[in-house]
């Protein structure tokens, strides 16, 4: 194959664009693709001082590196989870993170969540008998927005590719949850004041294709799947839209952008109707109702026995 623009040996082809690249001309591919999403997104301005969620896997190292290369301000930020022990998945990944960061002269902070808080992922799965995918989310979420907060931050970066992005509104369409639909945006913004400014700019961008960003850029990355993720519904829906992409490639991209430019305005206009935020009686954060979920998680993991 060669490079549709070049004409030289090709390295990747993208179906649902209908072509091929050469190593050169797919990132610039990828610039392209993450610089549109900004733009018709609205996404960013030169001056905002950013704070990426680094895990240390091919999706955040590859936006990192696409977005400090286009000038923007990016520090990073690792949560040490706890998960594989002392050698395991979470310190891997972290050596990963922080020797990108070292090659490239970054800022990257670590948050490790046994000193800061006093849990571990898996310690927080067993004691609520909860799927460890829905107390490490809830930990992300709050512990991010906090460090983006407390850091003066004007966007939190999310590095949510379309693969993650489709199979999310998938599993919630399914399931037809109406206040998770509402909330699936390329832009969360700060609608109350505890809340920081969140952005997605690799929509555009397949899982396969970071992976390859990473490999041809040289770009070491956690390459094995966190190992507590195993029944997770999303993987499964992640494999069945892969199957209808192999069949009928742009898929994904259609049934994710196809929802964001035609009715998602609805559904988020009916969720934000339906929810009304308060301060958290604890920490002070936005929550729903009382007491926020993340502060009694933490009461219920101090109080073990």
């Amino acid at each position: 194959m060669k490079c549709k623009v070049c004409r030289e040996p090709a390295v990747l082809e993208i179906r649902r664009h209908h072509a091929v690249f050469c190593a050169a001309h797919f990132f610039e591919h990828m610039t392209r693709q993450v610089e549109r999403t900004i733009h018709d997104f609205d996404m960013l301005q030169p001056t905002d001082r950013l704070l990426l969620g680094v895990s240390g896997g091919k999706d955040s190292l590859a936006l990192w590196d696409i977005l400090t290369d286009l000038g923007y301000t990016v520090d990073g930020v690792y949560l040490e989870l706890g998960i594989g022990g002392e050698a395991g998945y979470s310190s891997e990944s972290l050596k990963l993170a922080a020797q990108y960061a070292k090659n490239r002269d970054l800022n990257l902070k670590v948050v490790d969540l046994a000193e800061a808080y006093g849990y571990t992922i898996p310690e927080a799965a067993a004691e609520t008998r909860r799927v460890a995918c829905s107390v490490c989310g809830l930990s992300k979420r709050y512990i991010l927005n906090k460090e983006a907060l407390d850091g003066g931050y004007d966007v939190l970066v999310m590095g949510h590719n379309l693969d993650d992005e489709a199979a999310t509104l998938m599993a919630n369409t399914l399931n037809w949850n109406v206040e998770y639909i509402g909330r699936q945006q390329p832009v969360l913004p700060a609608t109350k004041e505890g809340l920081v400014r969140k952005v997605k700019p690799l929509l555009r961008i397949a899982e396969r294709e970071t992976a390859a960003y990473c490999v041809l850029k040289g770009i070491d990355y956690e390459v094995d799947e966190c190992p507590m993720v195993g029944g997770n519904t999303g993987i499964r829906i992640k494999e069945w839209l892969n199957i209808l992409e192999s069949q009928r490639p742009g898929a994904k991209q259609q049934f994710l952008f196809g929802f964001l430019d035609r009715v998602s305005d609805q559904f988020a206009t009916a969720q934000q109707e339906q929810v009304e935020l308060e301060e958290c009686s604890n920490c002070g954060q936005p929550t729903t109702a009382g007491e926020c979920a993340f502060c009694r998680l933490q009461v219920r993991m101090s109080s073990r026995g």
